[in-house]
Order: C-alpha cells, then structure tokens, then sequence
C-alpha cells in the first residue's frame, strides 16, 4: 500500500480521545503497522492530544478548539500529525525526568514531563513545528513485522 492519506477533525475536548485512538487504530492498522506499534503510537497521540486540549485549549480560555489528525502512509513510513491552533508549545523543549527523578517514590516527583518521555519512546521518531498559527505535532512509525 502506498501514498494512503486520511484527516479528520475533533473537537478539542477528552470525550475526543477515544475516537482519536479509534481513527489512528484504524489507519495505522490499514498501513501495515503491528499491534505494538498502534498500541505506542496511541501512547503518544494520546499524551500529546491531552495536553492540547488541556493547557493548548482549557487552561488558555479557549473554548471551541479543535484537533486535526492527518494520517500518511507512505515510503515505508506511516505519519500522524496533530494539527491545532491553541497556544504555541513545543513538548521537545520541556524537561522530562531522568533515570534518577523516575527512581524517585510518585510523592517525590515533580509533576509534568512524563507524558512527553512516554510519547517520544513510543514512536519511530517525534518531531514538533510551530506555522502559520498552527503547532503541529509530528509522530512516525516505520511498518515491520514484529
């Protein structure tokens, strides 16, 4: 299978999340990938999805926001991208936890980064870009028959 796109568009809100996971489940499973390749590649959009619609959106005073998921398959390469136009934010620039903070009883640790750490070893490559008003949070998963 080659060249295979597909968008869709939801609203900013964690009712979303579950029909998000469902579209990228669907699509990432006509592309080829493995079982545990859609479970990692929910792990990310999942992560990433929440804190759009939490700190992106709600925490920004935006109330109709919305999350564009475009899928593409293609040169062995399968490509989910977050598309939203809530408050500019590069997850790849915040501090995730080291192996020192994760050893760290849950009552020790400091909150934020976690989400993000799961997100970026759950996919192939994670990538972040900020135009034309529009983050876009960018996942790739390489197909194998594992």
């Amino acid at each position: 299978m080659n060249n295979l796109e597909e968008s869709k568009t939801f609203v900013a809100s964690l009712e979303s999340l579950e029909p998000m996971r469902d579209f990228v489940s669907q699509t990432g499973s006509n592309a080829g990938l493995n079982k545990k390749q859609i479970y990692g590649l929910c792990i990310a959009v999942d992560e990433i999805a929440t804190n759009i619609i939490l700190y992106g959106y709600q925490n920004s005073g935006i109330d109709n926001g919305l999350i564009n998921i475009h899928t593409i398959f293609e040169k062995e390469n399968f490509t989910v991208i977050l598309e939203d136009s809530s408050t500019p934010f590069n997850p790849l620039e915040t501090k995730i936890p080291d192996e020192n903070e994760l050893g760290l009883p849950l009552e020790e640790r400091k909150i934020g980064g976690l989400g993000i750490l799961m997100a970026k070893e759950s996919v192939d490559e994670f990538r972040y870009e900020y135009k034309d008003g529009k983050n876009f949070n960018i996942f790739s998963v390489r197909p194998n028959d594992d």
